[in-house]
């Protein structure tokens, strides 16, 4: 004979209500918590590790402290990994930076960002447990190991930041410039940090006793929750804009050519620029001794030839120095393999590196007549030559010899970015594209016949792009290799951008993070609103929780050696209550009643 409806009516009760117990209990995973502490604190036995009474503190003040640290390092960390990568930009600089002052070359950069990131894993990994313990109800007990560990990242990142602020002080307005375009995701990766963290925060708030405990640990997570919501209202972004009021692509001027594809300043990197898809080419001149003008970046020529070789005892000398007939000695390619400045040697061919290994130093007029027959624009920087050098004071004549005369490029392919003498050069040849180097106004420019900016990508900005262009000025920025930094000089409105890397940023078919308006609107509004509702579930939920626990514990749990008791209700003991009803046991029986409720200390 089957189970009778009232009997199956209160099977479906007492079903309900190991549910509702359940969602009342505290349970100790103890393999889990056991993995916790023992990655935290190194307390792999549950004897050594201890609950966090109710209404007092999460851990003693001595953990307090170093859970403090172990926050304000994360913080620190996080700030300097995300520095140190938005200059990706400039590493190359860098590491020649280096070069100069130490001898030698070694890829600084990039040790340091895996270091920064080495320790930021590191500190997350160890804030993380700590949160997991404190969401199990652990008290934190940080081993001494980590707090060595703590103190070492907080110092590292301390000292980097400090010494790259004082040599590179520059990269703190490239660091400005990446929020244009990641401040909408880092806002809601932060919105969303902060929802995860309402779980062990609310568990805290409702288990404290104090008051002022209590209201400090509300009122911080609030006070940042807000700001977080909030910030979008101060946000700017030259990336969202409407639909069509995007510009045309910056167009692209290699950077001494393509130089993460062969040696700068080599007649190669220049043909793997143009070939990269760009539309100028850019570079630097340096008069030889006896005036034959060639491309050379450095004063010297330790760095991009083998003058240590061929002239051990003149590697330090000035390179302006050197006759013509002795730069052509010089290799100007092999050091582009074997140092590998950008880390990309690897991707050349065997016909691309049997190439790069042989190039010699380059003539400006080779530079020109490459630019000619390929019709790209020119823009390079002019070096006036040393004390003693026999065109010390005609080096701007004889360098406008070369263009009108031993080439067969055309004027008005040239920009004429030397500020000496301009006037002179204006008379001579008044067909140079004149372009200024610093920034001035308007009227000052268009007085010294300015067509063009030449502007270092850290003065970026949209108003001052949209001024200059309403008066024919347009803006080229330098330099730019990343794609988020081409992407945001693109909404910005700059006509034009000096690369290492147009190979990359050719491939780009509309800017990064470009989006409308109304869509960051509705992504702003949908991630606070959905990051609400659910911090409240979350709340609310612990609320009704402690509130259960605490009636239970007052009428039928104690509490046993300071601990939460449990309940060790299961569902076979339903099962057998509803089996003895089934046999038609009395309803008032001691067998048919509700399972009692037993204390179990969590020790």
């Amino acid at each position: 004979m089957g189970p009778s409806p009232t009997t199956l009516s209160k099977l479906k009760l007492g079903k309900l209500r190991v549910v509702r117990r359940r969602l009342l209990q505290r349970y100790e995973h103890q393999p889990y918590v056991s993995c916790l502490a023992g990655l935290y604190g190194c307390q792999w036995r549950r004897y050594q590790r201890t609950r966090a009474t109710p209404g007092d503190c999460c851990c003693s003040k001595l953990e307090c402290v170093s859970f403090a640290l172990l926050i304000m390092t994360f913080c620190l960390t996080l700030v300097f990994l995300y520095f140190w990568s938005e200059a990706q930009n400039d590493y190359n600089d860098f590491d020649w930076f280096n070069f100069g002052n130490l001898g030698f070359w070694f890829p600084w950069s990039v040790v340091l960002l895996v270091i920064a990131a080495a320790f930021f894993s590191y500190v997350t990994l160890l804030l993380l447990l700590a949160v997991c313990l404190l969401s199990e109800g652990q008290k934190l007990y940080l081993h001494w190991g980590h707090k060595i560990g703590i103190l070492v990242t907080l110092a590292f990142s301390i000292v980097a930041t400090a010494v790259l602020s004082d040599l590179w002080s520059k990269e703190w307005t490239t660091l400005l410039l990446s929020f244009q375009v990641t401040a909408p995701y880092l806002h809601v990766g932060g919105v969303l940090l902060l929802t995860l963290l309402s779980w062990p925060i609310a568990l805290h708030f409702f288990r404290i006793n104090k008051k002022v405990g209590r209201t400090l640990i509300m009122g911080l997570y609030l006070a940042v929750l807000c700001a977080l919501y909030l910030v979008p209202l101060g946000m700017y972004s030259p990336c969202l804009k409407k639909e069509g009021a995007l510009g045309p692509a910056p167009a692209l001027i290699g950077h001494r050519g393509a130089p993460m594809l062969a040696p700068e300043n080599t007649l190669m990197s220049f043909e793997k620029a143009v070939e990269a898809g760009g539309e100028g080419l850019e570079t630097d001149v340096t008069l030889s001794y006896d005036g034959v003008p060639f491309l050379m970046h450095d004063r010297t020529l330790r760095r991009t030839t083998n003058v240590q070789k061929v002239f051990p005892n003149r590697t330090d000398a000035p390179a302006a120095m050197f006759t013509w007939g002795e730069l052509e000695t010089l290799n100007a390619g092999d050091w582009f393999l074997y140092r590998d400045p950008f880390g990309t040697a690897w991707s050349l061919g065997a016909e691309d590196r049997a190439q790069a290994q042989n190039q010699s130093v380059c003539t400006l007029r080779d530079f020109l007549e490459l630019a000619a027959q390929r019709g790209k624009q020119v823009i390079f920087d002019l070096y006036r030559p040393p004390r003693g050098h026999p065109y010390r004071d005609t080096w701007i004549t004889r360098t406008l010899e070369v263009i009108q005369n031993e080439s067969s490029i055309h004027s008005h392919q040239v920009l004429w970015l030397p500020p000496d003498l301009r006037s002179l050069v204006q008379k001579m040849d008044p067909d140079l594209q004149q372009t200024s180097g610093s920034w001035s106004p308007v009227e000052e420019l268009q007085q010294n016949h300015i067509v063009q900016l030449n502007l270092h990508y850290s003065s970026m900005s949209t108003e001052m792009i949209s001024e200059y262009a309403a008066a024919n000025i347009s803006t080229n920025l330098y330099v730019i290799s990343q794609p988020w930094l081409y992407s945001l000089a693109w909404c910005s409105g700059a006509q034009s951008v000096t690369t290492n890397s147009p190979q990359l940023l050719y491939k780009l078919t509309r800017p990064l993070f470009l989006m409308t308006p109304d869509e960051y609107n509705l992504m702003w509004v949908l991630t606070d609103v959905v990051s609400f509702i659910l911090i409240l579930i979350i709340f609310i939920f612990h609320w009704w929780r402690e509130r259960g626990l605490a009636f239970c514990s007052g009428s039928k749990s104690t509490l046993e050696h300071g601990t939460y008791s449990k309940f060790r209700t299961e569902m076979s003991d339903v099962w057998s209550v509803s089996s003895v009803n089934i046999l038609g046991e009395p309803a008032g029986s001691p067998l048919a009643t509700e399972p009692n409720l037993a204390t179990v200390s969590e020790h």
